[in-house]
């Protein structure tokens, strides 16, 4: 791994050399953070913050959002299945739950367990623009934010075009889709459906998929009101995916939705942006698919919301603030009915000194749990623009995680949770620089968490088949990560080099790794890089190279690639996924597909 280190640092300094020499359209300049009071550029943000445009997606030989963040250093995705079936996301080591997702700035967290996280994950013909936001992130998002969030910026609108996908492949995949947009006087609309199916690539790995997605702008001649809904409805054999690798026959079927409604008052200085929304989450799972009797789980989670989010320019700089109101039920037929009344406050205030070359931002969050009481979670931005291209910048914050109810509740016959558990909390420190320019983007960062009473579910020897929840004492985690873009012209057409390095140690393993579930498996070295090409007019291609290494020693090296034709309104696309068919494991005992392609057409009417 030092020789992939090596690389990465020359490829960085020679992308350096070169980074004025050429002037082009840069889209960082116009990006604002969406998922934050206060509104920032994206260059002038004091965070490790990472923008995936919708260009860099159609790029990306990712047929969904689960295979997408895989390309992104220091973004753990661990797929149980294809199409973004089952999948966890991880960030910096941190576990499934301490991830937060947001679609629209709307939190999509589940009560009931963060493995439906990716549940809500939307279809990428939609995305403009993914936001990941890493390192402590609770005084900005709260809850569930312990090591990062996730932002999905859906499309404002689709001028009056009609699109049709057809997709074909192995494992008989067949995917169909249409999307709609049409802007009209006083409103806006974007309507998408489609289908995946596959019959699996081994036994009882076929998949029966569906998104629905419907964003609509209301009165926009006065004051816009927007309204977003979304339907996923997810139906896949689960071979090996949880109990244990002898479990074939397994069988699960969820159903996620939204539906919220948001707009905005703004004066001189000041801007409020009330919103509403109510998400809900559906799982059922079977032990036998031909006999659901032997075992069978039901949760329900409803969970309905209203926040206020807010900021005020002042002589004194920029102020953020909000409410943010939410309860959730939850049925179940193994976890029980409960229920929790939660309140966060947020306020925080962006000072500018020595002619605005440095920003202090300070902030907090505090949190009323109707189970877990009062919780308060500060943190601390900084900022220097060394030069117009250079800045530099620092941050610490506590941050924190209730228990989901599978951890406090859940039971089987080798599981017991836990009713006992505390809240897990950390405090985390970062540092980094980052590069700006037409040509060439570029940060590197350190940082380090120190966390306490971490969940995860441990058995008291080998012998011993219960595993049961429980607070581990103390956990030190620390890395540093590289990031890099480099874009270029051959033939008059843009050309793109990305490259990605995080490397992760954490002292989990100072822990007997036979008696814990789920902590383990961190990704200790994670290189990720995609040249983007286009050499003739109508053709572009794209080849994605990503390398993980695992705290347990497994590593595996994946090759994806992707081939785009342009045909005036027909679109041709070739994806070729781990095309050397690459042997390896990303989650629990599920072995990932082979090498394999699949075959798209695309016609768009405007």
């Amino acid at each position: 791994m030092k020789t992939t280190f090596a690389l990465t640092t020359f490829i960085l300094c020679a992308f350096m050399s070169h980074a004025q020499k050429e002037q082009q359209k840069q889209d960082l300049d116009t990006i604002v953070i969406a998922s934050t009071r206060i509104n920032l550029p994206f260059k002038e943000n004091s965070r490790t913050i990472n923008i995936i445009s919708s260009e860099a997606i159609k790029n990306s030989a990712a047929n969904n959002i689960a295979d997408l963040l895989q390309q992104v250093a220091g973004v753990d995705i661990r797929r149980r299945g294809t199409s973004g079936s089952q999948a966890d996301l991880y960030i910096r080591g941190g576990s499934f739950d301490q991830t937060l997702l947001l679609i629209d700035g709307i939190k999509m967290d589940d009560a009931q367990t963060g493995h439906h996280t990716l549940n809500a994950a939307l279809p990428i013909e939609v995305i403009e623009r993914i936001e990941i936001i890493k390192g402590p992130a609770a005084r900005v998002f709260g809850q569930n934010a312990f090591n990062g969030a996730i932002n999905i910026v859906t499309k404002n609108k689709i001028d009056n075009t009609v699109s049709v996908k057809l997709e074909t492949g192995s494992f008989g995949q067949l995917n169909g889709g249409v999307t709609v947009g049409t802007d009209l006087e006083n409103s806006s609309h974007i309507v998408h459906v489609d289908k995946m199916t596959s019959a699996g690539y081994r036994h009882n790995t076929d998949y029966d998929n569906s998104n629905y997605f419907l964003k609509s702008v209301f009165n926009k001649k006065k004051k816009a009101i927007e309204m977003i809904a979304t339907f996923q409805e997810r139906k896949f054999g689960a071979n090996g995916f949880y109990a244990r690798e002898s479990a074939t026959e397994q069988y699960e079927e969820t159903q996620n939705s939204l539906i919220g409604f948001s707009t905005q008052f703004k004066t001189e200085n000041l801007t409020i942006k009330p919103r509403v929304y109510w998400k809900r989450n559906q799982d059922e799972y079977v032990y036998l698919r031909d006999d659901p009797t032997v075992y069978r789980n039901l949760h329900i989670t409803n969970k309905m919301g209203a926040e206020v989010n807010a900021s005020y320019e002042s002589v004194v700089g920029v102020t953020g603030f909000g409410v943010d109101i939410s309860k959730v039920y939850l049925k179940s037929n193994n976890l029980g009915d409960r229920n929790r009344f939660m309140t966060t406050l947020f306020l925080e205030h962006k000072f500018k000194v020595f002619n605005d070359k440095l920003d202090i931002t300070p902030g907090v969050a505090v949190t009323y749990f109707s189970d877990f009481d009062f919780y308060a979670f500060p943190g601390l931005d900084v900022g220097y623009k060394i030069s117009d291209a250079v800045k530099a910048y620092a941050n610490i914050g506590y941050t924190y995680r209730t228990p989901t109810y599978t951890d406090l509740f859940y039971n089987d016959s080798s599981t017991a949770g836990n009713p006992d558990l505390e809240v897990e909390e950390a405090f985390a420190q970062e540092i980094g620089i980052k590069y700006f320019s037409p040509r060439f983007t570029g940060s590197v960062a350190v940082y380090n968490r120190d966390a306490q009473n971490l969940i995860d579910f441990i058995r008291p020897n080998t012998t011993e088949a219960i595993y049961t929840a429980t607070n581990i004492a103390e956990v030190n985690t620390k890395g540093f990560e590289v990031d890099a873009a480099y874009n270029f012209k051959l033939n008059s057409f843009n050309q793109t080099l990305a490259v990605g390095y995080n490397f992760l140690e954490d002292d989990i393993l100072n822990q007997n790794k036979e008696l814990s579930r789920y902590s383990l498996n961190t990704l200790k070295h994670h290189f990720s890089t995609r040249l983007s090409t286009q050499l003739f007019k109508n053709v572009s291609q794209n080849i994605i190279y990503k390398h993980a290494e695992r705290t347990t020693g497994d590593s595996y090296n994946v090759w994806d690639a992707s081939l785009i034709v342009n045909v005036k309104q027909f679109e041709f696309t070739l994806t070729a996924s781990n095309i050397f068919n690459a042997d390896y494991i990303e989650a629990g005992f599920v072995p990932m597909p082979p090498s394999n392609v699949l075959f798209g057409l695309r016609y768009s009417l405007n």
